[in-house]
């Protein structure tokens, strides 16, 4: 759902979320929470864990807003917590595995990567380590030592997985055509 804020300027939504104002919390969160969840289940890739992410991660929105110093900055601001809380559950709920080898099955469906809903399938179709990494760096811009520090990795494992992440990519790709 999208909410039409542009009779608030985003200075003025944010101070009313400071004021822990509900209408500028609700415009807030219809604002970005589509792009959000997209995120969220993009890492997950469980649809409840996804919204959970969204909720927990708007919490701490509203709670940490006062200490947003540039309002320029809040569409990355509220990524970043989103991202972080993803990561957090992620690793709360199961171990990421990080492998060099591409899983066989993975490569016997075909994608058209001129479908963007097929593409999406099959970025998520990546085993969990090549597909977060993945979306960490060549999505959300992330560079390497940032991905290593999130996902408490070194540098070369981050780099590896991204390799074998576009790869597997590749060949399903390659596949359909």
């Amino acid at each position: 759902m999208t909410v039409d804020i542009s009779y608030h300027t985003k200075e003025e939504i944010i101070k009313g979320c400071i004021r822990k104002d509900a209408e500028s919390q609700k415009h807030l969160y219809y604002s970005y929470s589509d792009e959000m969840y997209t995120t969220a289940f993009r890492i997950l890739k469980e649809e409840h864990l996804a919204a959970d992410v969204l909720h927990d991660a708007f919490l701490l929105i509203f709670r940490d807003i006062k200490n947003l110093k540039n309002y320029d900055a809040l569409r990355s601001w509220i990524k970043s917590i989103v991202v972080n809380t993803s990561l957090k559950t992620l690793k709360r709920n199961r171990r990421i595995h990080y492998t060099d080898e591409i899983p066989e099955h993975i490569l016997q469906a075909e994608y058209d990567p001129m479908n963007g809903e097929q593409l999406e399938k099959a970025i998520l179709k990546l085993p969990e380590g090549y597909r977060v990494v993945f979306l960490l760096i060549e999505v959300e811009g992330y560079k390497h030592q940032e991905v290593a520090k999130m996902l408490g990795i070194s540098v070369g494992t981050s780099k590896s997985q991204l390799f074998y992440a576009k790869k597997a990519l590749r060949k399903m790709l390659k596949a359909y055509g």
